[in-house]
C-alpha cells in the first residue's frame, strides 16, 4: 500500500500501534495457558489488512472525534479473522501458519478450536460496546463466515457451475469480513450512507480480488519471484479459479487435467507437469481477466468517495492486484 501523504501514514501508524495494544489486552486470561495459545497469532503478525482497511475508511467521514470507536472496530474485526485462522488450521489439519508452528500442531485440536473461540468470544463482548448496529452487523458477518465455510466444505451441487460455487466461497469467507471492516470504519467516522455502502462494496470487490490474485500466482510465479512455492493448492488438492476454467476447456490438455487434479497431488514430476499445463491452459488468461474486473470494479466504488489521501491508497492496493499477477 502506497502512503505518500506522511500525515496519513503518522496516522495509521499511531491506529494499529492502538489496535495492537488492545488485541494484546483483551487475550489476557486468568489461565495463563489460554493468554499463551491467544498470544500465538497476536504475536506470528500478520499484514494486518482488516485493522487498516477500517482505518482507512474512517477517513470518509467528518467525526475524528470517534476514533476510538474506529479502534475498537479494526480490533473486534481482527479478532474475528484470527479466530477463524485457529478454526481453518483444524479442517485442514495445517503445520505452519504466518511462518510458525500452527496451534493444532504446536498443542491439539481441540485446544486451537477453544482458543479460536476465546478469541471470538472476546470480540463480542468488544463490539457490544459499540453499539446494537454494530453487534447485528457482525452477527450477520458471522453467519456468511460459517456459511462460506460448510459451502466450500460439502463442494458444488450436483449441476451447479463450480466457478459460481467457488466465487460464493471466497466472497463469504474471506469478502464478507473485510467489507465488514470498512463498514465500521465508515460508520463510525459518521459518513453518509452511501459512502459506508461503497466502502463496503469495495471491501467485498477486493476481498475477491486478492483470492483471484493469490491463485494466479501460485500457478503463474516462479518462486523466486513470488517468495512462495509454486503449486501449493495443487498439494492441498484445492481447485482454484485458474484451475475451474483450465477443466472446463476441452481436449486432451483438459482430460490431462481432469486427471491431475482429481486429488492432492505429491509427486513432484506431476506437480511440475499439472503447473505446465495450467499455465498453457486458457484458464489461466481467463482468471487475469476475471480479477481485471474486479479491480475495475473496485475503483468504480471508490470513484464514490471523496478524493483524499485514504482513496489514494486503496486505489494503490487495487492497482497493485491487477499488477502483481503481469
Amino acid at each position: 500500500m502506497e502512503l505518500a501523504d506522511p500525515e496519513l501514514r503518522a496516522m495509521l501508524e499511531q491506529g494499529l500501534e492502538q489496535v495492537e495494544e488492545l488485541l494484546h489486552r483483551e487475550v489476557q486470561s486468568d489461565f495463563r495457558f489460554l493468554t499463551e495459545t491467544s498470544l500465538h497469532l497476536v504475536d506470528a503478525g500478520g499484514k494486518r489488512f482488516r485493522p487498516l482497511f477500517t482505518l482507512l475508511a474512517g477517513h470518509f467521514g467528518p467525526d475524528q472525534g470517534r476514533k476510538s470507536e474506529v479502534v475498537r472496530a479494526a480490533a473486534v474485526v481482527e479478532l474475528v479473522h484470527l479466530a477463524t485462522l485457529y478454526h481453518d488450521d483444524v479442517m485442514d489439519e495445517a503445520t505452519m501458519r504466518r511462518g510458525a508452528v500452527s496451534a493444532n500442531a504446536r498443542w491439539d485440536n481441540t485446544v486451537a478450536i477453544l482458543t479460536g473461540d476465546f478469541l471470538f468470544a472476546h470480540a463480542s463482548r468488544l463490539v457490544a460496546d459499540l453499539g446494537p448496529d454494530a453487534v447485528r452487523i457482525i452477527a450477520c458477518t458471522f453467519a456468511e463466515l460459517v456459511t462460506g465455510q460448510m459451502r466450500e466444505t460439502l463442494g458444488p451441487v450436483d449441476g451447479a457451475d463450480p466457478v459460481d460455487h467457488y466465487l460464493a466461497v471466497v466472497s463469504e469467507k474471506t469478502g464478507s469480513l473485510i467489507a465488514t471492516a470498512g463498514r465500521y470504519g465508515a460508520m463510525f467516522s459518521g459518513a453518509d450512507q452511501e459512502r459506508i455502502e461503497a466502502v463496503c462494496r469495495f471491501g467485498k470487490t477486493i476481498g475477491t480480488a486478492f483470492q483471484i490474485s493469490d491463485d494466479i500466482i501460485d500457478i503463474a510465479s516462479p518462486a523466486a519471484q513470488s517468495g512462495k512455492t509454486p503449486g501449493t493448492d495443487l498439494r492441498e488438492g484445492v481447485r482454484t479459479l485458474p484451475m475451474l476454467y483450465a477443466l472446463a476447456d476441452g481436449g486432451p490438455n483438459g482430460d490431462r487435467l481432469r486427471a491431475l487434479l482429481a486429488g492432492p497431488l505429491t509427486d513432484d514430476a506431476l506437480i511440475a507437469e499439472a503447473l505446465w499445463r495450467l499455465r498453457e491452459s486458457p484458464g489461466l488468461d481467463r482468471a487475469v481477466r476475471a480479477l481485471r474486473s474486479y479491480t475495475d470494479a473496485a475503483h468504480r466504488e471508490l470513484a464514490v468517495l471523496p478524493p483524499c489521501p485514504a482513496r489514494d491508497a486503496l486505489a494503490s492496493v487495487t492497482d497493485y492486484l491487477a499488477a502483481r499477477t503481469g
